[in-house]
């Protein structure tokens, strides 16, 4: 039986944890608000705005699995150490960036250690917490995570408008580094140096081709439209798809020697799973809502920060409140309620374009421009949970981990490709000159574009249910 100092160690080494889960998903959206000024200042162009966004998604996705399994090798605590370090000086190069290159190179470093940092609380809730106590661990940390999403946009808006000590954006960055002191002076002492029962060695080359996969898309989506589609890059997207089927074929080669893969092929395969990983990646692009919507309210309708991130709250009570009724949904609509969410935000965003169709560079109404927004997180706050859960349970329990690490991959490429594709809508339809009648019907497009997306995840999710379904129909072989 464990005593009250191990519980309360225990707990308080998850906290520990829990910082390492919370800031990366908050310095992913709070940079939202923070664009115009980093415009202004950096003299961006909006391509490079959008790989701010992007290149940290990118590279904290690519690397995501690989942190978890580096964990796995050397040690949660001496890689969490490596990962929150990491952070913090890759945030005060983001704060003291003095040039758009650098602030894209030091976003893309801090995604990267954001990699190493945060699958190590995930994977230490097996070792700290006895059975009995696991599931209310899990919950603290999807609620951390959840949390910071949601309080991204206001806190981010107040830090700039309070503009601490003159630093405007750069507080957003820099606040991180206080953060990671205390952690490293009182944290580090209560973490337990677990590792995996079994680590696989990381796979290394398969990690290098799907980095250079995703950036062979990525980089000309961004770049191309700013060049006027050069040469280079009609190069890059066309050496994508062989980029992709030669990670493809190393994974499964890698398999058959007997090493474990990035990605299983084997488990892939099974029904429904490749449906539903499909239908993630095409789900979290929502996320480019945060850009092209911070965009249009500062520099459309000249709002400040502050109020940019209040706009925001709407979405914020829809996500919180969105979970919390999840159990009651799933008995009323069973499998259907991650394609229901997306139904629901696809509202959101239908609501929200035909306000600002009826109100160009004007502020829409309040009580509807509420109501849309707070349509697109409670959607949200439906859909993501049920959608990441419903993957990951159609995977064997040997194989659920990996389908987890993966489906977290695939949220992040989502973002990154979603801010990739339809920022470049936006800024494409709003022009080398954007007034406010042009970033309106920008703005209306990019819902639109969003509202499509989540359709096709929707449905996606749908022809995954059937799938697991029908195997689960079949009669078992004798």
């Amino acid at each position: 039986m464990q005593t009250t100092t191990s519980a309360t160690r225990r707990w308080s080494a998850f906290a520990v944890l829990l910082v390492g889960a919370f800031l990366p998903p908050l310095d992913f959206f709070i940079v939202n608000v923070a664009l115009p000024s980093i415009q202004s200042t950096l003299h961006t162009t909006p391509a490079e705005l959008q790989l701010v966004i992007s290149g940290y998604a990118a590279a904290y996705a690519v690397f995501l699995i690989t942190g978890g399994r580096l964990g796995d090798l050397f040690g949660r605590r001496r890689i969490f150490l490596i990962g929150i370090t990491g952070f913090g000086l890759t945030s005060v190069m983001c704060g003291l960036a003095t040039s758009p290159a650098m602030l894209i190179i030091a976003r893309v470093l801090q995604g990267l250690s954001a990699a190493a940092m945060a699958p190590q609380g995930l994977a230490s809730i097996h070792a700290l917490f006895p059975e009995h106590e696991r599931s209310r661990a899990l919950g603290l940390y999807g609620a951390a995570v959840g949390l910071a999403a949601v309080a991204a946009q206001a806190l981010g808006g107040a830090l700039i408008s309070a503009d601490f000590l003159h630093l405007a954006w750069r507080i957003i960055f820099l606040i991180n580094l206080p953060v990671v002191v205390a952690v490293l002076i009182f944290g580090l002492p209560l973490l337990p140096d677990a590792r995996g029962d079994s680590p696989a060695p990381v796979d290394r080359i398969g990690v290098l081709l799907c980095a250079l996969t995703l950036g062979l898309l990525i980089v000309p989506l961004v770049e191309g439209r700013e060049h006027g589609w050069p040469l280079w890059a009609c190069a890059m997207l066309i050496a994508c798809p062989v980029a992709a089927i030669g990670f493809w074929r190393y994974e499964m080669a890698y398999a058959r020697r007997g090493g474990m893969p990035l990605i299983s092929v084997d488990l892939i395969r099974r029904p429904g799973l490749m449906s539903g990983l499909t239908g993630v990646l095409f789900f979290y692009v929502v996320s480019a809502f945060f850009l092209v919507f911070s965009v249009y309210l500062q520099s459309a309708l000249g709002l400040s920060p502050l109020d940019t991130g209040l706009i925001f709250l709407p979405f914020g009570v829809g996500a919180f409140i969105g979970p919390l009724t999840t159990p009651l949904a799933i008995r009323l609509f069973g499998q259907r309620v991650p394609a229901i969410g997306m139904m629901l935000e696809v509202a959101g965003c239908v609501l929200l374009a035909a306000l600002v169709a009826a109100t160009p560079g004007q502020m829409p109404p309040q009580v509807p421009l509420i109501l849309a927004v707070g349509l697109l997180g409670f959607g949200q706050g439906w859909a993501l949970p049920t959608l990441v859960r419903s993957v990951i349970n159609r995977a064997p329990a040997t194989g659920s981990g990996m389908i987890a690490g993966i489906t977290n991959s695939a949220l992040q490429i989502s973002a990154a490709l979603g801010v990739a594709v339809i920022g470049g809508v936006f800024f494409s339809v709003a022009g080398t000159s954007p007034d406010a009648s042009s970033m309106a019907r920008a703005l209306m497009v990019a819902m639109l574009c969003v509202g499509a997306s989540l359709t096709v995840s929707a449905v996606l999710s749908i022809v995954a249910s059937i799938a697991s379904v029908n195997m689960a129909a079949r009669p078992a072989p004798h």
